[in-house]
């Protein structure tokens, strides 16, 4: 097997394809798994430099985690990558009692055996910002506090309250955190500087992120602590992007890499739990460019006749896929449409709503033979795609103008889904014509 430069856990679907599409694209052959894999399919993807593990932390409690992650970090660690890295979306929304990045954190360095954990949140290519441990995050062309941001502050599961993320992680773990701040990363001495912040601590180590320049810097910080034997990191796919500018210089990577498109195909079915703004604007997009659109009401999906509910959108689905129209099945059309503080009355019902637009996506796959699909919402792709019977991914297209969103090609033993097309589309991701983009199969 390829000795691993890298080897990671997302803490949700969409976030896992985010690694995957930006060490792909810059010549590191990537696999995500949906699952431990076994050994046979580990051999499979023996050339990989890269092994990603899909997660749904991020949508969990904190007895999840407890129970969840130890074997999945021990796993990792059994992989002997250069670096182990905890996946975290980047605008960092989570909250002590779901998606608790701080207790994911703990144990990591528990099983790592790691005093000091490095944490980059920042990441230009997202346009995502951190500046003195703030962050900020860009939503129609303009850049807010995250605790400002029209959407993230307005999350339905995990508004973010608090931009300083020291604070936001201080609700969610004692361990302390210590800032590499920009002038920090700037300095003449900052191996010294950063050095004496980690002298005899046992915490987490932010570093600022807000330029391609700081990045850098950030990358080299964090490929130094790596040779220190600092392998567990956390962040978003910020960490990618960093340590990438770090390898290529050292001519660890080969550089960008060319992808060609795979044209477009006849039809594609999109299953949407997302009650994003941006997602309401691709429905609406996708509608002019030829969609058929399918309202799911998902507290039907929740009820005694959820199996008629969920057989109804099927039937909605291929009347239009019959007629050669492509379709969105969406359980909102945006932040208005929201039925969270119902949904949220019914235990686990955020999980079963992901899981059955999985199982409507995957009859509309078998039925109509599709070779392309989509699903949308960052938690939704996390137990959607399982219904796919799907065991791993690897980048087909990269879209380089909405990073984070890449077409993908799928893996495993089902027949109708070894080789289908899929994105996984985060809320928040994607320009007004994705969905188009994507039964085009084009780059932008």
């Amino acid at each position: 097997m390829t000795p691993l430069l890298l080897s990671y856990y997302g803490d949700d679907f969409t976030g896992s394809t985010d690694v995957m599409e930006s060490l792909s694209v810059h010549g590191v052959d990537t696999v995500l798994f949906l699952r431990i894999p076994d050994d046979a399919l580990l051999a499979r993807f023996s050339h990989c430099r890269a092994i990603g593990l899909a997660g749904t932390s991020r949508s969990e409690t904190t007895g999840w985690m407890d129970e969840m992650l130890p074997e999945i970090f021990s796993f990792l660690r059994s992989l002997k990558a250069a670096v182990c890295h905890y996946k975290v979306c980047s605008t960092f929304d989570s909250s002590p009692e779901t998606g608790n990045i701080g207790r994911a954190v703990e144990i990591g360095a528990r099983l790592f055996d790691q005093p000091v954990v490095p944490l980059l949140v920042g990441a230009p290519q997202l346009k995502r910002y951190t500046a003195f441990g703030t962050l900020f995050a860009a939503y129609q062309g303009e850049t807010y506090r995250i605790d400002r941001h029209p959407v993230m502050s307005r999350h339905p599961v995990t508004p973010m309250r608090e931009a300083d993320l020291r604070l936001h992680l201080a609700a969610q773990t004692a361990l302390p955190v210590r800032l590499a701040d920009l002038a920090t990363l700037a300095a003449g001495d900052a191996d010294s500087r950063i050095d004496a912040l980690i002298e005899r601590f046992e915490g987490m180590l932010l570093l600022d992120v807000d330029s391609l320049d700081s990045q850098r810097a950030a990358g080299a910080q964090l490929a130094r602590l790596n040779h220190r034997g600092l392998r567990f990191m956390a962040g978003s796919s910020g960490v990618e992007y960093a340590l990438l500018s770090r390898w290529q210089a050292e001519g660890i990577t080969p550089g960008p890499r060319a992808f060609d498109e795979p044209g477009a195909v006849e039809r594609i079915a999109v299953v949407s739990g997302s009650v994003s703004p941006t997602t309401e604007r691709q429905i609406r997009q996708a509608e002019a460019d030829g969609f058929d659109t399918v309202p799911v009401d998902p507290l039907a999906l929740l009820g005694e006749g959820s199996e008629a509910a969920r057989q109804a959108a099927v039937t909605a689905g291929m009347a239009a896929l019959d007629q050669g129209r492509s379709v969105v099945l969406h359980t909102a059309l945006g932040p208005a449409a929201d039925q969270g503080e119902a949904i949220d009355r019914v235990a686990g019902s955020r999980h079963r709503i992901g899981q059955t637009l999985g199982s409507i996506l995957l009859a509309l796959v078998e039925q109509a033979g599709l070779t392309r699909a989509v699903i949308a919402g960052g938690d939704t792709s996390s137990h959607a795609l399982t219904a796919l019977k799907v065991d791993a991914l690897t980048t087909l297209l990269p879209l380089p103008q909405t990073p984070g969103s890449p077409l993908c090609t799928a893996h495993g033993a089902h027949a109708p889904t070894n080789g289908l097309q899929v994105s996984l589309k985060g809320g928040q991701v994607g320009t007004d014509s994705y969905f188009a983009q994507i039964r085009d199969g084009r780059r932008a």
